[in-house]
């Protein structure tokens, strides 16, 4: 295991997780999606361009502002309707998601 890492809990709940870890030899950072014990997907981001996300990651977080206040949290889940969002929105993989393919038969 690497010794520089986080999980994240999906907002949507479920057993959703991404994982952020930082391997040393390769210098890379690896960001990872799982689904329960199932990783589901990864991404190498180079060493060299952390610094841009943090970036990026930082100006998300100022335009935010106070939208984490309790005040504006407590609006926010008032009127917040849950929604199950496309397998085009969400990239769902799942079976149900994907098209039937038949399966060839050996004879």
């Amino acid at each position: 295991m690497p010794a520089v890492g986080d999980l994240f809990t999906d907002m949507r709940g479920g057993d959703r997780r991404m994982r952020v870890s930082y391997h040393e030899g390769p210098g890379v950072v690896v960001v990872s999606l799982w689904a329960d014990t199932v990783c589901r997907g990864t991404f190498q981001l180079a060493t060299g361009d952390v610094a841009r996300l943090v970036a990026l990651l930082s100006q998300v977080e100022r335009s935010a502002g106070d939208l984490d206040s309790p005040a504006n949290a407590q609006a926010e889940a008032a009127t917040r309707q849950p929604a199950t969002p496309s397998p085009e929105q969400t990239g769902d993989v799942s079976r149900a998601a994907l098209p039937a393919v038949r399966t060839p038969r050996v004879a």
